[in-house]
Protein backbone atom coordinates (compact mmCIF):
# COMPACT_ATOMS: atom_id res chain seq x y z
CA UNK A 1 0.00 0.00 0.00
CA UNK A 2 1.37 3.58 -0.99
CA UNK A 3 2.03 5.90 1.92
CA UNK A 4 3.88 8.95 2.07
CA UNK A 5 5.76 10.77 5.55
CA UNK A 6 6.07 13.75 6.10
CA UNK A 7 8.91 15.30 8.10
CA UNK A 8 10.99 18.48 8.72
CA UNK A 9 8.40 20.97 10.45
CA UNK A 10 8.91 22.75 13.05
CA UNK A 11 9.30 26.60 14.62
CA UNK A 12 11.61 28.99 12.88
CA UNK A 13 11.40 32.08 13.25
CA UNK A 14 10.78 35.21 10.50
CA UNK A 15 13.22 35.15 7.62
CA UNK A 16 14.28 31.65 8.33
CA UNK A 17 14.14 28.41 5.97
CA UNK A 18 12.86 24.95 6.40
CA UNK A 19 13.25 21.86 4.35
CA UNK A 20 10.56 19.77 4.43
CA UNK A 21 10.74 15.97 3.64
CA UNK A 22 8.03 13.28 1.86
CA UNK A 23 9.01 9.52 2.03
CA UNK A 24 7.08 7.43 0.05
CA UNK A 25 6.94 3.64 0.61
CA UNK A 26 5.19 0.91 -1.22
CA UNK A 27 6.32 1.81 -4.57
CA UNK A 28 8.74 3.47 -6.42
CA UNK A 29 8.73 7.49 -6.82
CA UNK A 30 9.73 6.99 -10.69
CA UNK A 31 5.81 6.91 -12.11
CA UNK A 32 4.09 9.17 -9.58
CA UNK A 33 3.82 13.06 -9.61
CA UNK A 34 4.11 14.60 -6.19
CA UNK A 35 3.06 17.73 -4.65
CA UNK A 36 2.57 19.86 -1.57
CA UNK A 37 -0.22 21.43 0.23
CA UNK A 38 -0.53 23.79 2.99
CA UNK A 39 -3.77 24.40 5.29
CA UNK A 40 -3.68 26.41 7.78
CA UNK A 41 -6.47 27.19 10.82
CA UNK A 42 -9.64 28.23 9.01
CA UNK A 43 -8.34 28.40 5.33
CA UNK A 44 -8.68 25.90 2.58
CA UNK A 45 -6.36 23.84 1.46
CA UNK A 46 -3.54 25.47 -1.07
CA UNK A 47 -2.06 24.19 -3.76
CA UNK A 48 2.08 25.07 -3.41
CA UNK A 49 4.23 23.09 -5.87
CA UNK A 50 4.44 19.82 -7.48
CA UNK A 51 7.29 17.72 -9.37
CA UNK A 52 6.36 15.09 -12.20
CA UNK A 53 7.79 11.57 -12.90
CA UNK A 54 7.94 11.92 -16.08
CA UNK A 55 10.18 14.81 -16.71
CA UNK A 56 10.42 16.28 -13.45
CA UNK A 57 8.78 19.24 -14.61
CA UNK A 58 7.33 21.32 -11.25
CA UNK A 59 4.75 23.78 -10.98
CA UNK A 60 4.94 26.14 -8.20
CA UNK A 61 2.09 28.50 -7.09
CA UNK A 62 2.66 32.18 -7.42
CA UNK A 63 2.05 32.84 -3.79
CA UNK A 64 5.26 30.62 -3.15
CA UNK A 65 7.40 31.29 -6.18
CA UNK A 66 10.67 32.58 -6.06
CA UNK A 67 10.79 31.43 -2.16
CA UNK A 68 9.83 27.57 -2.40
CA UNK A 69 11.74 25.07 -4.22
CA UNK A 70 10.53 21.43 -4.81
CA UNK A 71 13.15 18.50 -5.59
CA UNK A 72 13.55 14.87 -5.43
CA UNK A 73 16.02 12.02 -4.61
CA UNK A 74 14.45 9.21 -6.65
CA UNK A 75 17.46 6.78 -4.62
CA UNK A 76 15.99 8.00 -1.31
CA UNK A 77 12.55 7.72 -2.35
CA UNK A 78 12.12 11.51 -0.78
CA UNK A 79 10.56 14.48 -2.05
CA UNK A 80 11.71 18.01 -0.68
CA UNK A 81 10.44 21.17 -0.06
CA UNK A 82 12.55 24.01 0.52
CA UNK A 83 10.98 26.90 2.10
CA UNK A 84 13.50 30.21 2.52
CA UNK A 85 12.13 33.60 3.38
CA UNK A 86 9.29 32.03 5.58
CA UNK A 87 6.88 35.05 7.38
CA UNK A 88 3.72 34.42 9.81
CA UNK A 89 1.71 34.00 6.94
CA UNK A 90 3.64 30.65 6.29
CA UNK A 91 2.33 28.58 9.34
CA UNK A 92 0.32 26.01 8.35
CA UNK A 93 0.34 22.08 8.83
CA UNK A 94 1.73 21.08 5.07
CA UNK A 95 0.79 17.71 3.66
CA UNK A 96 2.08 16.04 0.64
CA UNK A 97 0.06 13.92 -1.70
CA UNK A 98 -0.22 12.32 -4.85
CA UNK A 99 -2.53 9.88 -7.46
CA UNK A 100 -2.10 7.21 -9.88
CA UNK A 101 -2.67 9.77 -12.29
CA UNK A 102 -0.34 12.06 -13.87
CA UNK A 103 -1.21 14.99 -12.70
CA UNK A 104 1.52 17.96 -12.01
CA UNK A 105 1.95 19.98 -14.98
CA UNK A 106 3.62 23.20 -15.07
CA UNK A 107 1.42 25.44 -16.21
CA UNK A 108 -1.64 24.03 -14.24
CA UNK A 109 -2.55 24.83 -10.75
CA UNK A 110 -3.23 21.99 -8.39
CA UNK A 111 -6.48 20.73 -6.96
CA UNK A 112 -6.78 19.31 -3.97
CA UNK A 113 -9.69 17.24 -5.21
CA UNK A 114 -7.66 15.47 -8.17
CA UNK A 115 -5.32 13.73 -5.47
CA UNK A 116 -6.07 10.22 -3.85
CA UNK A 117 -3.05 9.49 -1.33
CA UNK A 118 -1.72 11.87 1.60
CA UNK A 119 0.51 12.00 4.46
CA UNK A 120 0.03 12.81 8.12
CA UNK A 121 0.77 16.19 7.25
CA UNK A 122 3.66 18.45 9.34
CA UNK A 123 3.19 21.03 11.04
CA UNK A 124 5.45 24.73 10.47
CA UNK A 125 5.22 27.46 12.87
CA UNK A 126 6.42 30.92 11.94
CA UNK A 127 7.58 32.99 14.93
CA UNK A 128 6.98 36.70 13.85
Amino acid sequence: QVQLVESGGGLVQAGGSLTLSCTTTGYTLDYYDIAWFRQAPGKEREGLSCISARDDATYVADSVKGRFTISRDKSEKTVYLQMNGLSAEDTAVYYCATDILPICYSDSALNSRDFETWGQGTQVTVSS
